[in-house]
């Protein structure tokens, strides 16, 4: 697996400095639906790792966000997310990445996610586990959900619908607070080396989480669904933590499913 992580960690460098190279320039932004951006950076991006990867592993399968991908004949499948973060890269906003996650007959098994801003690059081999920039990272200690720094997200599309919004709630008063950061595999990067001790999100595709859930499960952290089930990269939700605060979070998300609330929403008055 080594030979794949060396392989994903240089292609995800490449394709961060074009996409710095596209913001240095300044870029515009189109829609894909009414509140999906896309730029020209992320299909340039994905163009260049579709290309890489097809060279260096041409019987690999890739499945990549913008549709560029490839149909191979092995066991291997790459999940490619080109420029996740798009919203933020679309307003300058410093927080979006390169995501590439490799997985093997079903099992994730090597995973990068490289943060061009910060020339930051998280990489994780099954059973070998997770780094950044050649450190040795590990989750966060944090004993109880009350001491913890937790992150979430939104989809663009029908946001208005997502009942995300209660989770958030009783999350942002039973923590020390949640943050929205709009880039789900800088989330999942930020639990593996402590710097949040918990992430979860609705509707997530597999190339939004499947390097950084293989993070945390080097990182000592836990993956799991919302609901304490098995974590699979094609579910509905997903929870990641460190493992200590995992069942103190599933208690609070069952109470929510219920419909039963600890701190009731404000009324405006």
């Amino acid at each position: 697996m080594a030979e794949f992580l060396e392989t994903a960690a240089g292609i995800a460098r490449e394709a961060g400095a074009l996409i710095a190279g596209y913001h240095a320039r300044g870029i515009g932004y189109e829609l894909k639906g009414d509140f999906d951006l896309v730029t020209e950076a992320d299909r340039a991006s994905e163009r260049l790792v579709v290309e890489r990867l097809r060279s260096h592993f041409p019987s690999h399968s890739i499945v990549a966000e913008e549709g560029g991908g490839h149909e191979g004949q092995s066991g291997f499948r790459w999940y490619v997310d080109p420029l996740d973060g798009t919203t933020n890269f679309g307003h300058s906003y410093p927080v979006y990445n390169v995501t590439l996650g490799l997985e093997r007959d079903g099992e994730m098994v090597a995973g990068v996610v490289f943060d061009p801003t910060r020339q930051e690059m998280f990489s994780a081999e099954r059973g070998a586990g997770a780094y950044l920039n050649n450190r040795r990272i590990h989750v966060s200690k944090a004993q109880r959900l009350e001491d913890s720094l937790v992150s979430t997200g939104f989809p663009s599309r029908k946001r208005h619908l997502n009942v995300n919004i209660h989770f958030y709630h009783q999350m942002a008063m039973a923590t020390h607070g949640v943050r929205r950061g709009g880039s789900a595999a800088i989330d999942l990067a930020y639990v593996a080396c402590g710097r949040l001790d918990a992430f979860w999100e609705f509707g997530l595709h597999p190339w939004d989480m499947a390097a950084g859930v293989l993070l945390i499960a080097e990182a000592g952290g836990t993956c799991s669904d919302m609901k304490g089930g098995p974590m699979s990269v094609r579910g509905p939700h997903l929870l990641t933590d460190n493992g200590t605060i995992h069942q103190q979070t599933l208690d609070l998300f069952g109470e929510v499913f219920r419909g039963e609330f600890r701190a009731p929403m404000p009324v405006i008055s």
